[in-house]
């Protein structure tokens, strides 16, 4: 069985104050041409279709596009969605029944009731039965109701919902999931277009998917394995970050042979309509630099200038046409940054709580609330001494 593996579509989604659609329909067309030309059996999208739970109607749209030219290929091509953060899990059912009809699998929610399992998409090639688990994002309280205990991790929750599988290890099972998902402890490698949660709450470990022969994730925006090889995070199909200027972007294809075998991965190049740049260096010469090239790049400009340039941003905008940042990195910046991380560090902590406390209510503290804190911080002075 041959597939293709996506996630993190992000339609919709805004870098800084540019609209991306254009570039995503782009990019969605060039892998509906890849489909074309590999004939997959199937695409397998791992969540975060959209950038919000609320797409515009110009981003359903554009997926609506990309399902419809799928759907048309020769020969069949199956897809198969689930829902990420990002999404609405209502959103990305609806009419699911119908569109499964057409060869498009969604699964928006887990199983929320005893009743209910994960959604299962089976494929038969020479080799026997391929089984793909749909398992959309998981919380913990979308699961409260599968046992009678508490669910209180991510890791225990998606623990629970495929522990509750009656997965036949004999056959060759596939797994789409979106997760923040670690290998003994080591995270993934990400980016800053990615949401975090502090405290690592949101991580599950691999061990988890041991049942799978591979495993399609989402939700990192850098193409990677996590632990095995069959663990593998595809990355977006553009870039979104800063952050991700100079990675490569690519469609994740996937073969299976046999059961036992391991899984054979071609990344096939994507080249999006604008890349996203970092250029740094003096006025004079990142503006020498503008060539066909780039100058209609996403460009991140960090100027070195030590004697302050005259109209930078607008030298820059009349050879770049898109700048997301232009940042100052000289001597006079860097001693200003090291003298505001001194203040930080000096700073008292009755007069950091007075200042956040004016700051989160509009107001000063009147003397009761002063009192407290300051028997609260004279108190863990006391401990600490």
């Amino acid at each position: 069985m041959k597939f293709f593996h996506l996630s993190d579509l992000h339609i919709g989604k805004q870098l800084h104050h540019y609209n991306m659609i254009a570039e995503q329909r782009d990019i969605l067309g060039k892998i509906v041409a890849l489909a074309e030309c590999e004939k997959p059996d199937a695409v397998l999208i791992a969540g975060d279709i959209y950038d919000t739970p609320v797409p515009s109607a110009e981003a359903v749209s554009v997926f609506d596009e990309f399902l419809t030219a799928l759907n048309d290929l020769e020969p069949e091509v199956t897809v198969c969605i689930i829902a990420g953060n990002h999404d609405s899990a209502k959103r990305i059912d609806f009419a699911s029944d119908i569109l499964a009809k057409h060869r498009v699998m969604i699964a928006g929610m887990p199983p929320v009731t005893r009743e209910e399992t994960i959604r299962k998409v089976s494929f038969f090639d020479a080799y026997g039965e391929v089984c793909i688990y749909l398992l959309p994002f998981v919380k913990p309280s979308y699961v409260r109701n599968l046992i009678d205990g508490d669910i209180t991790t991510y890791d225990e929750a998606v623990r629970l919902v495929i522990e509750r599988e009656n997965i036949d290890t004999a056959k060759r099972n596939i797994i789409v999931s979106h997760q923040f998902y670690t290998a003994a402890g080591r995270e993934p490698e990400t980016s800053d277009s990615e949401i975090r949660m502090v405290g690592g709450i949101e991580n599950v470990d691999t061990a988890v998917l041991e049942p799978f022969d591979y495993a399609a994730l989402g939700h990192i925006h850098r193409k990677q394995k996590i632990g095995r090889v069959q663990n593998r995070y595809c990355g977006t199909p553009l870039q979104y970050s800063v952050s991700e200027a100079g990675d490569e972007k690519t469609v994740t294809m996937v073969e299976l042979l046999e059961k036992g075998s391991e899984p054979y991965i071609t990344e096939l190049p994507l080249t999006p309509m604008r890349r996203v740049r970092k250029m740094i260096g003096h006025l004079d010469g990142i503006l020498n630099a503008a060539a066909e090239d780039n100058c209609h790049d996403y460009v991140s400009i960090t100027l070195t200038d030590e004697v302050e340039a005259y109209q930078p941003k607008e030298k820059l905008e009349q050879v770049y046409d898109h700048i997301l940042e232009i940042k100052i990195d000289n001597e006079r910046t860097r001693k200003i940054l090291e003298f505001s991380e001194e203040e930080v560090e000096s700073l008292d902590p009755y007069d950091a709580f007075v200042t956040f406390f004016q700051e989160m209510n509009g107001r000063a503290m009147t003397e009761d609330e002063d009192n407290v804190i300051r028997t609260v911080i004279n108190g863990e002075k006391e401990v600490a001494e």
